[in-house]
């Protein structure tokens, strides 16, 4: 019997909603993705990537945007030295109609490494045959649907490696596969959500069975302007989902029990479609059945107070008091949304809402009480499962968006089988 063991993973986790805007060569991301920590797993959720406009949410998704963010993250993370793009940059070349945009399965590609590509050849019975039983084998659980899966079903990100590249012009690392530190595993855009995980280069081949699945709670309970994105895998023989969700808006009373019936909802229709062909592979298909969960995203939990009575504990800086009136702590404490979830101490402000540009919230610079909203944290990031230990909750101190960005490191334990001939 091959030998087993736990190792722990530095795993980076930030939800930031950037309001609508798209960012621009100068937008420098190393502070933001503690690049120094060299984390071996990135997770990083976007909200507002594009306007939530109705072009967006019914037309057509905007993947320009999200084009870009994948450039600036691989900007900073497969780059030894810091660097500043010129204005020239081909990642942000405009583009001026909506047909010379690349769709974002083909700039995706630019940001993945060889052996990324080569997923599909992971293995599912678990047996020790060599790589070349194996590659032969017709049990490769990222290329085994069953017959009534479509291609729209989200397998696998894999999409556009045998399509001729259209996505050269948002460019991407420039070195070899042995030069790039972090490969792109998954980029996936649901109109203004977006979600991407990046993986030690060195670590892909350990990565399989990756899905992903949507659920749209926007408008009339169905479109994509809210919801989630939630991606699936295993990294050796511990399974990992990641959600990034933008929640119900509103901070009237009751607003929250929209955002529990979001989660509520999601938790019950998100579900992941076993590929394996194999019947002795244990594949979690829903949320709650994988070994470790983050749940990251702008949740949009308010204060159970006042403005005014808000604003005071703000300017005193009782994180503490705040806490204690925080509807997501208030709904979890009282058992009726994400009950058996862990989030870390808030020792950071308010996350939620500021004015552009400035360090003030919203409400100091308005007079008008439609458009004042109470300082909050939206932003949040939450865990399930055991053998996840949280190292840092943090605010990144930008002034890009009306959101703070939130991150977390976390120590993650892993299940390893030491003489797994595959991963020699």
């Amino acid at each position: 019997m091959p030998s087993r063991k736990i190792q722990s993973f530095r795993v980076f986790v930030a939800t930031w909603n950037v309001g609508g805007k798209s960012p621009d060569y100068s937008l420098n991301l190393d502070q933001f993705l503690h690049i120094q920590n060299q984390p071996d797993i990135y997770v990083l959720g976007f909200q507002e990537i594009v306007p939530l406009n109705a072009g967006n949410v019914l037309v057509a998704e905007d993947n320009e945007p999200a084009a870009k963010w994948l450039a600036l993250i691989d900007q900073s993370l497969n780059r030894s030295s810091p660097l500043t793009l010129p204005r020239n940059t081909e990642p942000f070349k405009s583009c001026s109609s909506l047909f010379q945009k690349p769709s974002l399965r083909r700039v995706c590609k630019n940001f993945r490494t060889e052996s990324v590509r080569k997923l599909k050849t992971c293995n599912c019975n678990n047996n020790n045959n060599n790589v070349l039983e194996r590659k032969n084998s017709k049990d490769f659980c990222l290329w085994c649907p069953p017959a009534n899966l479509s291609e729209d079903d989200e397998l696998i990100p894999l999409e556009g490696d045998n399509e001729d590249d259209e996505g050269g012009s948002y460019g991407g690392s420039s070195g070899t596969d042995r030069q790039k530190k972090y490969s792109l595993i998954v980029g996936k855009q649901m109109v203004g959500i977006f979600l991407t995980v990046w993986v030690k280069t060195e670590l892909v081949q350990y990565v399989s069975h990756l899905r992903v699945s949507y659920v749209s709670r926007g408008i009339m309970g169905y479109l994509g302007n809210k919801g989630c994105i939630s991606v699936s895998m295993c990294l050796h023989e511990t399974s990992f989902c990641f959600i990034c969700s933008h929640l119900a808006s509103g901070e009237k009373e009751g607003d929250e029990l929209r955002r529990n019936f979001d989660v509520i909802e999601i938790l019950k229709n998100t579900q992941f479609h076993r590929t394996c062909r194999s019947p002795s592979t244990r594949i979690p298909e829903k949320i709650i059945e994988h070994d470790r969960v983050i749940w990251l995203g702008d949740l949009n939990y308010r204060i159970a107070l006042s403005y005014s009575d808000t604003r005071k504990i703000v300017e005193r800086n009782d994180w503490n008091a705040l806490y204690h009136k925080d509807q997501l702590k208030i709904e979890r404490d009282a058992g009726r949304v994400l009950n058996g979830w862990k989030e870390g101490k808030i020792y950071f402000a308010p996350t939620y809402k500021y004015s552009y540009n400035s360090d003030n919230y919203a409400g100091e610079t308005t007079e008008s009480k439609n458009k004042r909203r109470s300082p909050a944290w939206c932003d949040r990031i939450l865990w399930h499962g055991n053998g996840i230990h949280q190292l840092s909750y943090v605010r990144w101190e930008s002034q890009f968006s009306d959101h703070r960005p939130v991150c977390s490191t976390f120590l993650v334990d892993v299940l390893i089988t030491e003489d797994d001939g595959l991963k020699n």
